[in-house]
């Protein structure tokens, strides 16, 4: 059954006049009429009793009337809901779970408070993969360390600062100390995460390192924090950290502060410059930006 006869049958059953419910329709009476038989040809019945001047409604005109009108509304609320999910916003987000723990989630939360119809993604890629994404416009928005080379189309929002820890297994001899030093270091294996896909990271290790005399001993290269710290609780090495990674330490690795500290790690939400602009974007970040702020304000780790 079609939905258009069905609507100027009811039309005209509600107004009881064909002439009434043609103009309501912007219809001709003639052409409201043949919709009308059309409608009863299609189902086999009469739907009106038809007099001189009036009509009234047949037993099967009675019950479509009454069924007709759930049918539209179910049909009306159908088409509204269809067009709402055509129109909410997909905000497609690349993140790193070493550097966001803490912040996405409640972030996230709070944004569903304002925007309940926009949808999130979430890509865990490395850092060099979210640049990537960012500029080829296969992600909205990433949250990371930017990189030290300017990129002019990225606009960036830090969202937390935070300090560096060495992720080491219970069992190390390192473990006894309460605070380590550059020189702890020296010698010792290290896992890290590859050069390929955290550039950025492998030059911070390597300036720090070379400020401090300390010979590094690279002993895996990880693609992501899960591989990372899978090694460092077999025990192949020890890592440098960011001190927030751990909501994600398992019991047999312990993080330990560094002194003196390095410089603390910027951690921003990034988006192309032309989508500044853009107001759900502007809540997303902006949440993103008090949950670091909580976060920080939380016990130490």
């Amino acid at each position: 059954m079609e939905l258009r006869p069905l609507r100027s049958f009811i039309a005209a059953a509600e107004d009881g006049n064909i002439s009434r419910a043609a103009a309501r329709l912007h219809l001709t009476q003639p052409a409201l009429s043949r919709q009308i038989k059309g409608l009863e040809d299609e189902l086999g019945v009469g739907l009106l009793e038809r007099g001189a001047h009036s009509f009234s409604l047949t037993p099967a005109g009675e019950l479509l009337l009454k069924e007709g009108r759930v049918l539209l509304e179910r049909a009306d609320a159908l088409e509204q809901r269809v067009r709402a999910t055509a129109k909410a916003q997909t905000i497609r987000v690349g993140y790193s779970p070493s550097l966001s723990a803490g912040i996405l989630s409640p972030a996230m939360e709070a944004f569903s408070q304002v925007h309940p119809k926009a949808r999130v993604e979430l890509s865990d890629l490395a850092n060099q993969e979210m640049m990537d994404g960012l500029i080829k416009g296969s992600l909205d928005v990433i949250v990371t360390v930017p990189p030290v080379k300017d990129m002019p189309d990225i606009l960036w929002t830090t969202v937390q600062r935070q300090a560096w820890r060495v992720a080491l297994p219970r069992q190390h001899p390192l473990q006894a100390k309460k605070i380590l030093s550059p020189q702890d270091l020296h010698e010792q294996r290290l896992v890290v995460y590859n050069q390929r896909d955290y550039p950025d990271y492998w030059a911070f290790i390597g300036a720090w390192f070379k400020e401090h005399r300390i010979n590094a001993r690279i002993a895996s290269e990880c693609d992501g924090v899960t591989s990372l710290i899978s090694a460092v609780e077999a025990g192949i090495g020890i890592a440098l950290v960011v001190e927030r990674i751990a909501c994600l330490i398992p019991e047999r690795i312990v993080l330990k502060p560094l002194s003196p500290q390095p410089q603390p790690i910027h951690i921003a939400v990034g988006v192309l410059d032309r989508q500044k602009n853009d107001k759900v974007f502007a809540v997303f970040v902006e949440e993103l930006k008090r949950a670091g702020e909580l976060d920080l304000g939380r016990p130490g780790i």
